[in-house]
């Protein structure tokens, strides 16, 4: 079976270099990827879902295979609404092993037909996480070389 279309889910608060990193090369090897922003409520994000999924629509407009949108709800729904067939999660270091494997095992009962795909970031951004990068830049500090100029302003206006 080859897999045409796959999606890439996250809470993307903000999104950064890694995550453009993982995308660009997920549209390399699927026909087209759907990134899915979740709403997250239970994470408290800095930005809201809309704005989210703009920031990400900017980051991510250089590539004409990748479509944005909003969910909330199970990922395996989201997936089956855009006939997506494999998930990309992204792996940092060993430490995020166990939590995605566990959703990788759980995504699979709840679908069978969606298969779970790894994929790691350039060895450049493998430290950078959202969570830092908010903390950076609550403190005002430069984060221009962890995530998209877009994000880097929208980052600023927001901690002013």
């Amino acid at each position: 079976m080859t897999i045409e279309h796959a999606i890439y889910p996250g809470t993307f608060d903000p999104p950064t270099l890694a995550h453009v990193d993982l995308v660009t090369r997920a549209a390399q090897l699927f026909k087209h990827v759907t990134v899915a922003v979740a709403a997250s409520p239970q994470k408290q994000p800095l930005f809201d879902t809309d704005s989210r999924i703009a920031l990400a629509q900017a980051s991510l407009q250089h590539l004409s295979n990748v479509s944005v949108v909003g969910f909330s709800g199970l990922l395996v729904d989201v997936a089956k609404k855009h006939d997506a067939k494999a998930v990309i999660r992204g792996l940092r270091s060993v430490a995020d092993f166990d939590y995605e494997f566990q959703l990788a095992r759980m995504n699979r009962d709840l679908a069978p037909w969606l298969e779970t795909l790894f994929l790691t970031p350039k060895e450049a951004y493998a430290f950078i996480s959202s969570t830092l990068v908010r903390e950076i830049a609550s403190m005002h500090g430069d984060i221009e070389k962890f995530v998209p100029s877009v994000v880097a302003k929208a980052l600023t206006e927001r901690f002013k």
